[in-house]
């Protein structure tokens, strides 16, 4: 799934961190980062993350209970 103007970066990590199953960011590389690990969050965020907003990432969630989680996010705070 895309995600998009996420601008409470910290929010964002606490509806990941919240999660039962694993959730991925794909790199435009392709490589997959697990989002639960602290270290994968503050990388990829340091390489995305630049003027207070991240306009765009590609997120994978396994859990469907997640996938929700995250959409709901996406919901309130667009």
């Amino acid at each position: 799934m895309k995600v998009q103007n996420i601008k409470d970066i910290e929010k964002f990590f606490k509806v990941v961190d919240g999660c039962a199953g694993k959730v991925e960011l794909v790199t435009g590389e392709g490589d997959r980062l697990n989002l639960k690990s602290k270290l994968s969050q503050y990388v990829s965020m340091a390489n995305i993350f630049s003027n207070g907003e991240i306009p765009e990432l590609e997120i994978i969630a396994y859990e469907p209970e997640d996938i929700g989680k995250l959409v709901n996010f996406m919901m309130e705070n667009d």
